[in-house]
């Protein structure tokens, strides 16, 4: 079970931008049709990511082992800031189905509000390869929120640029 419940570090950046650009088009789809129930696969994907890593989540697989080799050597960025990503992606999900879902045939702006930051946030990295929620993680850990602990190359820019120089 603790092998199942895991989060890989590093990730391939690759097939995280992969999963982005899939969240990015359920999400646009479920805005512009009003396809709440939508929200049911979205939300499991980001709990199946958050918990296990690529292993539950059908996109997150089809992302790691059948897209991203495609694409070329691995890009290996840390971990523990794409996991904290997919904790919001998740929080953001299921806030989004506990609105919309009791009344899926209207149209809630609340939750096309919050599907709305979750578009966002997965076309700028897939499109753009900047993670909000890595840049938020940045800033916890900055003003000491997260622990140096939880990601040491995070915390050190020394070991940043070890990884680049050594892939």
């Amino acid at each position: 079970m603790r092998s199942l419940i895991s989060f890989p570090n590093p990730v391939n950046e690759k097939a995280a931008r992969i999963v982005a650009a899939g969240v990015l088009a359920m999400g646009v789809v479920t805005i512009t049709t009003a396809t709440y129930w939508l929200l049911i696969p979205l939300a499991y994907g980001f709990v199946a990511r958050l918990l296990t890593g690529p292993k539950l989540s059908p996109l997150g697989r089809l992302a790691t082992r059948v897209i991203a080799p495609r694409l070329g050597p691995e890009k290996p960025v840390p971990g523990p800031p794409k996991r904290f990503a997919q904790g919001i992606g998740a929080a953001l999900t299921i806030a989004a189905a506990a609105i919309a879902l009791p009344h899926p045939s209207q149209v809630s702006v609340p939750a096309d509000v919050l599907l709305a930051m979750l578009v966002v946030a997965a076309g700028l990295e897939s499109l753009a390869g900047y993670c909000v929620g890595c840049r938020v993680f940045a800033g916890l850990m900055r003003i000491g929120l997260i622990p140096a602990e939880v990601c040491e190359e995070c915390a050190n820019i020394g070991l940043r640029a070890a990884a680049r120089e050594h892939p």
